[in-house]
């Protein structure tokens, strides 16, 4: 995290490797790639975590105070 914005980077690695009676195949594939998004509230830097378990990515971005505290009107319209 950098002021308000996020980014996330990651590799990717892909080995298949086939060997049958008459033949044998072997492929392999890497990669990096990284994703960067605006977030719309500061966050606390240093609570920021992520996770990685089973295929899935938690990131957790608790809001600064100063976020938090803005209280939003909402008028009604019926």
């Amino acid at each position: 995290v950098d002021g308000n914005i996020l980014t996330i980077k990651g590799e990717t690695k892909k080995e298949q490797e086939v060997r049958e009676k008459d033949y044998y195949y072997s492929e392999r594939a890497y990669g990096s790639f990284y994703r960067t998004l605006r977030l719309p509230v500061t966050v606390q830097k240093e609570k920021v975590k992520a996770s990685y378990k089973d295929g899935i990515l938690t990131i957790e971005l608790p809001k600064s105070k100063e976020a938090r505290a803005e209280d939003i009107e909402i008028q009604d319209q019926w």
